[in-house]
């Protein structure tokens, strides 16, 4: 129960030692004295709250909001001392918006909840007495034995026991951990390898021991001691044994494995980062407005309780005759007087920050979120898959990203590898319609001389080399291969490619053209290129038909051929090779070759070069004799081998070249530029080999052929990783001029960070693009941390699309997921789901712009009305001698926020378009306009402050000299009450900021005509209904007939007209001069109209050449709401402007003439 209790509350019981000892089908010792460990259970939790810690987490984090605490405490100190307000207005608004965001937060964490639900819930089978047991995912212990079927997810860390393969091998795909979607063969020892049923595995006593769980997803260390006739065997455990929880069981029938790591210790959950509350960089900015707006406020309630103290200090104003003091306030104390009255004058002005702002910015986050829903361009057909939003506290956040962190696998690609060239002995052929056609004529390579295949190879071109080795067969000495099959031989012999359902009938008829059918056969091969390559040698006409008892099958020309297996040498970095040794029934063009592969190269395709080697029986059986000796090694059995494989990869024949290409998403090219016109950084983070991730990255527009590639790779020792950095760094000084990519691997990268990260970020800031490949989880996820906390503090976004992916997404301040083939932990973990990568333009480049603007405005607006709000309450205390009297009804003191003011800005803040959203997308340095948090900066803060200070003014000082001491105002000569003219500063208020609002509105719909001259209406229809009705169930009614009273003034309806005018004119002569002579490239675009006549982007279009400040004041204040019409713009344009012809040409910053414009 104890321990149930410390997993609900997030402790996980300690681990008592560096290893674990698991004893199979949890078999323990009957001699009574072991005592097992203690394992956690299976169950994985991407929740952040349980039933128990709910309110009390959620409280906190609420809580850590500044404006939240401060209402809170405003909500005390008037339950504990006479205010002149009630702690209701406080403690209402405070409880509706620490509800509604509880009740948005729990809804969000019970979908994840769900979500738990069904993978936990998952149905599995386990071994238990001697059967299959049926159960539920959750209740896999440690030691359980778990049988897995084809296309199974693996619900628990498994070291492989047996499968329904003699060797005990079975191939998975890991696309959801690592981003790799070939398949990965792993193996079991051979003494489980046999136990292939229930019965059998029921019989094995065995005891594994490994290392306590980590999330490195590539090392495992452990053995195996099975207990056999009474005598030990110990078998050594790798990452070969290890299944991993969240890979996928493909081309085998079904597998037992036992459970060696559970739950939040699978590597799987390690790898994912405690999901943080992430707090955008709008709402920093509000508390640190707020912070700003609480001094102002303290020091109101300061100024306001000495000057009361100062001007008490005369006897006839401590005690008038008309307030005499009581006798208990006589003999109170000084101090605790002071206290009071300063605490009371706090309460009075606490409405300069209304607790309003933060339900409408809520509510504004919560429905503007539906949008990226609702767009019909973020919603991909195919899939049939639309926009998702599992955050909103984050819409403005995406107009402010300066670095994209994606990875590769599934979020720039397809997955999808295509055939496209090869070269064949000098000659480059391209495929078109599953036909080899050659670029250039082919000269006669028939010399009359017999040529025989006796080694093929594969092997890679500058960058990485396999090869494969054929033994010749005496009796198949005399048959004529030509070099082109001789190629594709090649092709369809070196590989690990695996085949299931298999039809072999009309497969390759000729040799030229295909009539294989796609249903026919379906690969599933450890590389994609290898699957790729041997797809296109069936189009070709020679088809790898399987294997079977070490048996390789071709059929060529409609004719079945054999080989026998003899050898594979596998591929890996060091070597950059992979080579197979058969036993079967002329050279090469090397320089034109050469040639072929650096042109397919520059065009992004990744290259593989063929070749073969002749091998006579005696050369065979020394190669047989020394690989046997190699892989039996127990001591350097790496390097051993290194050297056999080297010693057979020498002296090749080159056949060929060939050119793959990695299929690109849709527009992916396009997306990358854009985003890099708009000033934005892309790192590309992937669990890829180095050179999947650079031929990607060049095919993708990440990296330029023009520019210098960097690399950081291969760096083994902390010293010889920073003497690297500094030759880098060196390089980049050196060549300033020429834009530098940088390639990283995992492990260095490991080095740089670990003592070296200053020296790492100078040389990344200084490259254009960084490419990051053999990245674990976990260090995509420590990269973006070292920038979110670099000095600049930029705001970074992730996106990805797999579970390898998920830290990376929920480390960044905005992730996103990609709906791809993957699964969808990476969409269910991030804060926006998308289905392709080309959306994300839109997503920021449009939604996000539209969201960050619309909420700076808001909340620059709330802060500028408030301040009109108040300051006139705090001027009016002068002319009261500081008696805490109020200048406005309680009435209005609670709707002016709620009702009054409120609906204009959130609807602003949901429909406003300030510029076209088409002429966004297509001008992404727009988006430099508004980076850095600009609209939220000092200087525009103090802009809006000091307009809401002189706007109060002028509503005050307005009506006291206009209208304060007239005493014509009414017809009996009776002067203008204390209510009054507190009610036409109010009413001069109201009117004036909903037209300022008004004025920054560009986007008008009917919506925003009902909202905005629609609550200057309500105000004043319930004003009279309130004014002019005597109401029951109100104690006192001050304003009873004051509104009809002031509305029957001339003079009243003259003063609120001039002081309207007076204040929205100096903001609007202001814009006028800003626009005319300091144009911001926003400003600019805004004269764009979408369906205008006018052809240009460029919004230079609308300034005419040496055009002056005064030409026309019609111009000039059409310009100040941000409309141009096209039948008044002149078309012309100074030298020095840059156009530009079309999307395209603007992503590509192509030049054109004005006169097409």
């Amino acid at each position: 129960m104890w321990r149930w209790v410390r997993q609900q509350l997030g402790f996980d019981p300690p681990h008592q030692s560096d290893t674990r000892t698991i004893y199979i089908a949890n078999r323990f010792p009957q001699n009574g004295l072991y005592t097992p460990q203690k394992f956690i259970d299976n169950r994985i939790i991407s929740s952040k709250y349980t039933v128990w810690n709910f309110v009390p987490k959620n409280l906190f984090e609420q809580f850590r909001r500044v404006a939240n605490f401060y209402f809170l405490i405003i909500f005390l100190v008037q339950l504990m001392i006479d205010t002149p307000t009630s702690p209701i207005t406080s403690g209402l608004p405070l409880f509706f918006v620490i509800t509604v965001t509880a009740i948005k937060q729990g809804y969000e964490d019970w979908l994840r909840h769900n979500s738990d639900n069904e993978v936990n819930g998952a149905p599995v089978y386990v071994v238990r007495s001697g059967g299959l047991v049926k159960t539920r995912s959750k209740n896999i212990r440690v030691g359980d034995i778990v049988r897995i079927a084809k296309d199974e997810i693996f619900p628990a860390d498994l070291v492989l026991l047996s499968s329904d393969r003699l060797d005990g091998s079975c191939h998975v795909t890991t696309a959801s951990l690592d981003g790799e979607t070939n398949l990965k063969t792993h193996v079991a020892v051979p003494e489980t390898a046999v136990l292939q049923t229930v019965a059998s595995l029921d019989t094995l006593l065995a005891v594994i021991e490994c290392q306590q769980p980590e999330a490195d997803l590539y090392r495992f260390m452990g053995r195996m001691i099975i207990t056999q006739q009474m005598e030990e065997i110990v078998r050594p455990l790798g990452p070969e044994s290890l299944l991993l929880r969240g890979a996928r069981l493909k081309n085998t029938k079904e597998i037992f494995g036992v459970a060696i790591y559970t739950g939040m210790e699978t590597k799987m959950a390690l790898n994912y980062k405690s999901k943080s509350q992430k707090r955008s960089a709008v709402e920093k900015s509000m508390n640190t407005f707020l912070i700003i707006y609480l001094i102002i406020l303290i020091s109101e309630a300061i100024i306001s309780t000495i000057l009361k103290y100062t001007w008490q200090a005369e006897e006839k104003w401590d005690e008038p005759w008309y307030n005499q003091k009581t006798e208990h306030q006589r003999n109170s104390s000084k101090i605790l007087r002071f206290i009071s009255d300063f605490l009371a004058f706090l309460v009075l002005y606490n409405f300069i920050i209304p607790i309003s702002l933060y339900v409408t910015v809520e509510m504004q986050k919560f429905l503007g979120s539906f949008f990226i829903g609702w767009d019909l361009d973020l919603y991909h057909e195919e899939s049939d898959q639309k926009a998702q939003v599992n955050t909103s506290d984050l819409n403005e956040e995406l107009g402010q990203v300066e670095y994209v962190f994606t990875d590769k696998t599934g979020t720039l690609t397809e997955n999808e590898m295509q055939f496209r060239e090869c070269s064949i002995n000098g000659i480059k052929y391209q495929e078109i319609n599953g036909r080899l056609v050659s670029e250039g004529p082919t000269p006669d390579s028939s010399d009359g001389n017999l040529s025989y295949v006796n080694s093929l190879s594969h092997l890679n071109n500058l960058s990485h080399l396999t090869t494969s080795s054929f033994r010749t067969s005496p009796e198949n000495e005399t048959e004529l291969i030509k070099e082109h099959d001789l190629f594709f031989k090649a092709v369809s012999l070196c590989h690990t490619v695996q085949i299931s359902n298999v039809q072999t009938d009309g497969i390759g008829d000729g040799p030229w053209q295909s009539n294989l059918a796609p249903s026919q056969l379906e690969y599933y091969a450890s590389s994609p290129d290898e699957k790729a390559l041997v797809e296109a040698a069936a189009r070709i006409g020679i088809v790898f038909i399987g294997n079977s008892d070490e048996t390789m099958e071709v059929k060529t020309l409609g004719k079945l051929e054999r080989y026998k297996l003899l050898h594979i040498l596998e591929f890996d970095s060091d070597r950059r090779r992979m080579s197979v040794i058969v036993q079967a029934p002329s050279g090469g063009e090397i320089e034109k070759t050469r040639i072929h592969v650096d042109e397919f190269a520059l065009k992004g395709l990744r290259t593989l070069c063929m070749a073969y080697k002749r091998l006579t029986s005696k050369e065979y059986e020394e190669i047989d004799r020394r690989l046997f000796e190699a892989r039996t090694a127990l001591q350097q059995r790496e390097e051993k081998l290194a050297d056999v494989f080297q010693f057979i990869e020498r002296d090749l024949i080159l056949l060929g070249a060939t050119a793959v290409e990695d299929r690109l998403q849709d527009r992916v090219r396009e997306t990358i530029e854009a985003l890099r016109m708009a000033g934005i950084k892309v790192w590309v983070l992937t669990g890829d080999k180095h050179e999947t991730a650079v031929s990607v990255s060049l095919s993708c527009g990440h990296f330029h052929r023009t520019m210098n590639i960097l690399e950081l790779t291969n760096q083994k020792s902390d010293s010889q990783c920073a003497e690297q950095l500094r030759q880098l760094a060196r390089r980049i000084k050196e060549d300033h001029v020429i834009q530098h990519g940088l390639v990283v691997d995992g492990t260095s990268l490991s080095l740089a960070l670990r003592e070296h990260e200053k020296l790492f970020m100078e040389v990344c800031r200084n490259c254009s693009a960084v490419l990051c490949c053999r990245m674990a989880p976990l260090q995509k996820a420590k990269v973006i941390r070292l920038i979110k906390i670099s000095p600049e503090k930029p705001i970074t976004l992730a996106v990805g699309d797999g579970a390898n992916d998920v830290s990376m997404i929920q480390e960044a301040h905005v992730g996103i997921g990609i709906m791809g083939k993957e699964g969808r932990q990476a969409a269910r973990n991030s804060d926006y789901a998308i289905a392709r990568f080309k959306f994300l333009s839109k997503l920021l480049f449009v939604h996000g712009h539209f969201y960050y603007i619309r909420i700076a405005t808001l909340v620059q607006y709330f802060f500028y009305k408030n301040v009109c709000f108040i300051t006139p309450q705090f001027l009016y205390q002068f002319y009261c001698l500081f008696s805490q009297q109020t200048l406005y009804d309680s009435v209005y003191l609670t709707l002016y926020n709620i009702c009054f003011t409120s609906l204009p800005i959130l609807i602003y803040s949901l429909l406003e378009q300030h510029i076209d959203p088409h002429v966004l997308q297509s001008k992404p340095t727009l988006y430099r306009d508004i980076s850095k948090n600009r609209q939220l900066s000092i200087k525009t803060f103090l802009y809006w402050t000091i307009l809401g200070f002189s706007h109060a003014f002028i509503f005050f000082f307005g009506s006291y000299f206009l209208i304060g001491k007239d005493v014509s105002l009414l017809g009996n000569g009776q002067m203008f009450g204390n209510w009054t003219f507190g009610t036409l500063v109010f009413t001069v208020m109201v009117i004036t900021v909903t037209v300022k609002m008004a004025l920054e509105t560009h986007f008008w719909t009917w919506i925003n005509h009902l909202v905005t001259w629609g609550s200057i209406i309500f105000y004043f229809v319930f004003s009279l209904f309130y004014g002019g009705i005597l109401w029951p169930f109100l104690g006192s009614q001050n304003m009873y007939f004051v509104f009809i009273q002031l509305l029957s003034s001339g003079s009243a309806w003259f003063a609120i007209i001039l002081m309207v005018v007076t204040c929205l004119f100096l903001d609007i002569v202001k814009k006028v001069f800003e626009r005319q002579l300091h144009p911001t490239n926003t400003e600019k675009a805004q004269l764009i109209k979408a369906n205008s006549s006018i052809k240009c982007l460029d919004s230079m279009c609308c300034f005419s050449e040496g055009e002056t400040a005064c030409t026309s004041v019609g111009r000039m204040l059409e310009r100040v709401v941000g409309r141009c019409s096209p039948t008044h713009v002149s078309r012309s344009w100074s030298a020095s402007d840059p156009f530009y012809t079309n999307d395209r040409s603007i992503l590509t910053l192509s030049t054109m003439d004005s006169s097409t414009c």
